[in-house]
């Protein structure tokens, strides 16, 4: 009978030791898990950190604009580009630009003076989404099938009841 009892014992022991083991993998896996969870949000932080727009050398100018840019707390408000045409010269949409740097700021030259970036940005993006948004090809064809179909639905209408 002790022979039994010692091998319950042993059994049970056992049986201790492996769920000790278990709960220690878990914890680690837990542990890792969040490991993971950081590395994935300093991947997220880096890609939102990649350079979107890259300088032509030697140009101070396009350097600052460039560092401006790339440094932008909110790229999603910068859904129209600068692209660089000469020094100094940008395209921005659908209008020409000019742009110089004057004390560290960079200025927009709109009508008769300048507009700093930022209040430039906030000024003419809605205006050149609109123009973007009027020259997409598939906007403008749903659009047309819209009107044809009200216009062949109010036909259809008006028409005699004698076919």
């Amino acid at each position: 009978m002790t022979q039994l009892e010692e091998k319950v014992y042993q059994a049970n022991q056992t049986s201790l030791d492996v769920l000790k083991s278990l709960k220690e993998a878990e914890q680690e896996i837990a542990n890792l898990h969040g490991e993971i969870d950081v590395l994935k949000q300093y991947i997220i932080d880096l890609k939102a950190r990649i350079a979107v727009y890259i300088p032509v050398k030697g140009d101070p100018t396009d350097m600052k604009l460039a560092e401006f840019i790339n440094n932008y707390p909110d790229r999603q408000k910068l859904k129209i580009m600068f692209m660089r045409e000469s020094e100094g010269v940008y395209e921005f949409g659908s209008r020409r630009v000019a742009v110089k740097v004057e004390k560290g700021k960079i200025n927009v030259r709109v009508g008769g003076g300048y507009l700093s970036l930022d209040e430039f940005l906030d000024q003419y993006t809605p205006a050149e989404l609109e123009k973007l948004e009027r020259r997409d090809p598939l906007k403008r064809f749903s659009e047309k099938v819209a009107v044809q179909k009200t216009i062949v639905g109010k036909e259809r209408n008006e028409s005699s009841p004698v076919r």
